[in-house]
């Protein structure tokens, strides 16, 4: 039986900071407004990790109601950005990367041509 995914929002937002994942919805739209400076209920979902970045949380509102939902992963880490920002945008290709324990970072990067006259 396959379970139905929930809301698939246009974009997704990691919070770069590692939070307590003892946090519900309460506490992550609470951090989304006072740290990050926007609205939780805008549309756009919002990821957050914790320290080990084994565990992710993701907060999205659909119009009626509040999603959270939960992953982790069993052996590895998840690929989080280190910025400077407080939040980084990703496409939904690359969130599907992120979600499945792949370096996203890598699997964006337009791959190399090598030509009889070198590297394009």
């Amino acid at each position: 039986m396959t379970v139905p995914p929930g809301p698939t929002p246009e974009r997704i937002w990691l919070a770069v900071e590692a939070v307590d994942m003892r946090s519900g919805i309460d506490g992550l739209s609470a951090r989304i407004q006072a740290s990050l400076g926007r609205t939780p209920c805008d549309g756009t979902a919002y990821a957050f990790t914790n320290r080990r970045r084994n565990r992710l949380k993701l907060l999205v509102w659909d119009g009626t109601g509040v999603w959270l939902s939960q992953r982790r992963l069993h052996r590895g880490a998840f690929t989080w950005p280190s910025a400077s920002d407080p939040v980084f945008a990703l496409s939904a290709a690359q969130w599907r990367w992120l979600v499945a324990g792949v370096d996203w970072q890598r699997r964006a990067v337009v791959p190399v041509v090598w030509t009889a006259t070198g590297v394009e």
